[in-house]
């Protein structure tokens, strides 16, 4: 099922729902380059100060000239474009819940997480726990919407379970 997603792969869902990690297994098993749109999006060596639109969209674009990666992040704004090159998708799906556990479990003790802000360090804020808790739950309509009109290779990963069995399915590792 992996190889059918092809060369640049796009992985969708929720924040803190295992993108970034998820990415990483697959382009270290499948040869492809990780990007996460986060690093993109987000000025190094800070508390996720982003960057000015302009420059993150040139460097998306430049992203996806590439022939070969692995894209973790949604910014739906970029995504027409990011679709169009892409020749796979998967969306996570986890629970609301579960986001915002995994949220603060990294902002709170993890560090050089995967996707993460070089020379960052993850903090709680208040911002983000409304997003997660607020503003996701309402963004699923719109990832369903994109996952059904693709016509791409694509997979669904609803669960942590099934995130599990896609990790042994394919001999990914974490």
């Amino acid at each position: 099922m992996l190889e059918t997603l092809g060369p640049r792969i796009c992985i969708m869902g929720p924040s803190n729902s295992g993108k970034s990690t998820l990415a990483i297994a697959i382009a270290r098993a499948r040869g492809l380059r990780a990007i996460h749109l986060d690093q993109l999006q987000h000025l190094p060596d800070t508390d996720w100060t982003p960057r000015p639109h302009s420059e993150f969209a040139a460097l998306h674009a430049a992203a996806i000239r590439e022939d070969r990666w692995v894209i973790d992040g949604n910014y739906s704004r970029l995504l027409p474009p990011r679709l169009a090159r892409a020749t796979g998708l998967i969306l996570l799906d986890i629970p609301t819940p579960l986001s915002l556990f995994r949220y603060l479990r990294r902002s709170w003790f993890e560090r050089d997480r995967a996707g993460g802000l070089k020379g960052g360090r993850d903090s709680v804020k208040w911002d983000m726990v409304h997003h997660i808790a607020i503003v996701t739950p309402r963004n699923r309509a719109s990832y369903a919407r994109i996952f059904a009109e693709t016509a791409l290779p694509k997979v669904i990963l609803a669960s942590p379970a099934a995130l599990n069995d896609f990790y042994r399915a394919h001999d990914l590792t974490r």
